[in-house]
């Protein structure tokens, strides 16, 4: 049998995946993650793979390497390169239920991007239900802190990238269908207005409130965005007592710039943005960053394989760089063939109307299939 004619079912990939989706995995929440993990390796453990735990760091959670079992084991391969924490809280689930509807399923995480990896499982199991042996051995590495940048596990992922010929990221598809092959760069930075403090009723005047003084500058780091580096503030947090002008105020701000050089000079203008204004002290510093992953020829050979692959399904397979970093930043950077965004096709990731579009999950299914079973 031929890899792309496997016989997919959504209704059996679905019914495997809720128990993913209903098991929430927020990147904050470490036992969750765990919990979460545990379930993956089982899965992976159906399929005969040699399961290794790799401890958390940096009070994140655990991840999961799985080797499939191969002749040539230990070799040169593919790698799965996937996360498993999502930004939904636990107890979204109340907000977000699985539920269908429409062709789509809902759910925290469906599509950014336990959809995705469910399928490239489903790919492995539909290879090896059928008899046909991967040329290449294949890894499987899923990972806890994606969603917050890979502070602890980007040593991890490229050590492990180093040992293989390709990565597969089955990261959400584009919106007309298409993947990536490459992606911009970005980077975090943590910044704290540190005030002075006064009781708010009885001398408000003396004091120097971090909040205000934090609200006026992100405003004005929202409007340094230009079409070339984008800049936005994502969390805010300060004062303890309402009857007290706050003295500190912290915020979280992301970069992210289509070329390494116009990033470069975004962090330039944030890190500038240290110093003191009318008695309120700004202090910026840089937090994690993806850099640019601009294709390459392996990546567009890697491309041109999953193309015709497409084209056997009887669809036409674009690519494009993108937006909204993936850990295939890391690996496309280094210079390792990559394609990210083969998971299934949705919308709505990271807010409460999360979507797969339920068709995606048996046609991006058999490219995956068909690439693994293709590459070389």
């Amino acid at each position: 049998m031929n890899a792309v004619n496997l016989p997919f079912d959504a209704e059996t990939m679905l019914a495997g995946l809720k128990a993913w989706i209903e098991c929430e995995s927020p990147t904050f929440d470490a036992s969750a993650v765990n919990r979460m993990m545990r379930l993956a390796a089982g899965d992976l453990e159906s399929l005969g793979a040699k399961i290794e735990t790799i401890p958390g760091r940096m009070n994140l959670g655990d991840c999961v390497r799985a080797s499939l079992p191969h002749p040539s084991a230990g070799e040169p391969g593919v790698l799965i390169l996937g996360h498993l924490d999502t930004v939904h809280p636990v107890g979204t689930l109340a907000k977000l239920p699985w539920r269908r509807g429409g062709g789509r399923c809902y759910g925290p995480g469906i599509l950014d991007m336990k959809g995705g990896n469910y399928l490239a499982l489903e790919a492995l199991r539909q290879l090896a239900r059928a008899g046909i042996a991967t040329p290449l051995p294949v890894t499987v590495l899923f990972t806890s802190d994606e969603e917050i940048g890979s502070p602890s596990t980007r040593d991890l992922i490229e050590a492990e990238a180093k040992k293989h010929r390709y990565v597969l990221v089955p990261e959400p598809g584009r919106n007309d269908g298409g993947i990536v092959t490459g992606r911009y760069a970005i980077a975090r930075f943590n910044m704290e207005a540190i005030g002075r403090p006064s009781h708010a009723g009885a001398s408000l005047a003396e004091g120097r409130s971090a909040i205000r003084a934090m609200a006026r500058k992100i405003i004005d780091i929202e409007e340094m965005t230009t079409e070339s580096c984008t800049f936005s503030v994502g969390v805010v947090n300060g004062g303890t007592w309402v009857n007290c002008v706050p003295t500190t105020c912290r915020a979280e701000v992301l970069s992210m710039a289509k070329r390494q050089a116009d990033l470069d000079r975004g962090v330039e203008r944030m890190l500038a943005l240290t110093g003191s204004h009318d008695d309120v002290r700004f202090e910026v510093t840089r937090g994690v960053t993806r850099p640019v992953w601009e294709p390459d020829q392996g990546t567009m050979r890697l491309y041109e394989v999953a193309r015709g692959i497409a084209r056997d399904l009887g669809v036409e397979l674009t690519h494009e760089s993108a937006g909204g970093g993936s850990d295939g930043n890391f690996t496309g950077a280094m210079g390792i063939a990559t394609l990210d965004g083969l998971g299934a096709i949705g919308k709505g990731y990271h807010t409460l109307e999360e979507y797969i579009d339920v068709e995606s999950l048996v046609s991006r299914g058999c490219l995956f299939a068909g690439l693994l079973a293709e590459l070389r």
